[in-house]
């Protein structure tokens, strides 16, 4: 049996940019998306803080170092320039491998630059990597 379980997060990151006029998707700093262990392409929910939306896209990765936070096409119309949010992807994973691969999570400061790398551990501790 397979379950779908939590693989990476990027925690609490600014939208830097919404772009209407282009396919839909969200571009990530992509030192942000390695941290992570997200993939360029993969599909990740996004949850903003500010107003509660919550929906799914697809990654693009996006200049390294540069911060970049940028919601693209349909997805613009869902946050604002400034907004929080939270963005998460998933994997199938059997219950053993669920077991000894807790998600990673990656905390930003407010340029959108890592502060702090984590995992998951029991009970929803974090143990920094």
């Amino acid at each position: 049996m397979n379950l779908n379980m939590l693989k990476g997060k990027i925690h609490r990151a600014t939208v830097v940019q919404a772009e209407l006029d282009y396919v839909g998707s969200i571009t990530v700093d992509s030192d942000l998306l390695a941290a992570a262990g997200i993939l360029e392409y993969e599909k990740v929910q996004i949850v903003d803080i500010n107003n509660g939306e919550r929906f799914e896209t697809y990654t693009i990765a996006g200049e390294a170092g540069s911060g970049m936070i940028c919601l693209n096409g349909a997805a613009a119309r869902c946050v604002q320039k400034g907004d929080k949010i939270i963005l998460m992807c998933y994997c199938q994973m059997t219950p053993e491998e669920a077991a000894v691969n807790p998600p990673k999570v990656v905390f930003v400061d407010e340029e959108n630059k890592i502060s702090r790398v984590s995992r998951y551990e029991k009970h929803g501790r974090l143990e920094d990597m």
